[in-house]
């Protein structure tokens, strides 16, 4: 077995910056199946409600807002494949599951797919312990043709930024930016490891 497979995707991305991450941010992108549980905050503008009901038909975000909904968050690899299974509930008993997979890119680079057509395209590194995502480009995959769409066609700019608060909690902060109507969506919010409690 090529011992790339048995690396987290995070670790082949970061590649000696890897072990700049505290435990607890290597925890949460282990190789090995993970479940993580948390508590999250949704902000967008009333402008974006159209837009975001549609995105999630293609099976991108979450078109609720909402604060401090509850979420369960579940990975695990498929080959050189990691699944993201991220299930959040509302208090009025809805809920919205949001799947994607997530495949090494080369470089530090990783493209997120949340349909087999469309993903996001982001480079990642490590600045103060903190993981850091740049949004490079959408990707529409079309077989084995990629094709790049930017980033203000679609959502904007993606940022995320996940920090280590303990040995077993990090939080997460995810920003879209677009050049022309600001910051149109956020989800930001604290998790724990189980396999760290």
């Amino acid at each position: 077995m090529d011992a790339n497979t048995r690396k987290p995707l995070m670790q082949q991305a970061l590649g000696a910056q890897w072990e700049q991450l505290p435990p607890t941010l290597q925890a949460h992108y282990q190789h090995d199946p993970n479940t993580e549980v948390g508590e999250l905050d949704i902000e967008y503008p009333g402008f974006m409600q159209p837009y975001l009901s549609f995105m999630r038909l293609l099976g991108a975000l979450v078109n609720r807002r909402g604060q401090a909904v509850p979420i369960t968050v579940e990975t695990w690899m498929e080959g050189s494949i990691q699944r993201w299974k991220r299930t959040l509930h509302f208090p009025d008993g809805q809920k919205i599951l949001f799947k994607s997979i997530c495949v090494y890119a080369g470089g530090n680079e990783l493209i997120e797919y949340v349909n087999p057509f469309v993903g996001m395209r982001m480079a990642v590194t490590v600045k103060d312990g903190k993981l850091n995502y740049a949004g490079r480009h959408y990707v529409l995959k079309l077989g084995n043709v990629l094709l790049p769409i930017p980033e203000w066609l679609v959502l904007g700019h993606t940022t995320v930024v996940e920090t280590a608060l303990d040995n077993a909690n990090f939080a997460m902060d995810f920003r879209l930016t677009h050049p022309w109507f600001g910051e149109v969506f956020r989800y930001a919010g604290e998790f724990r490891t189980k396999s760290l409690a």
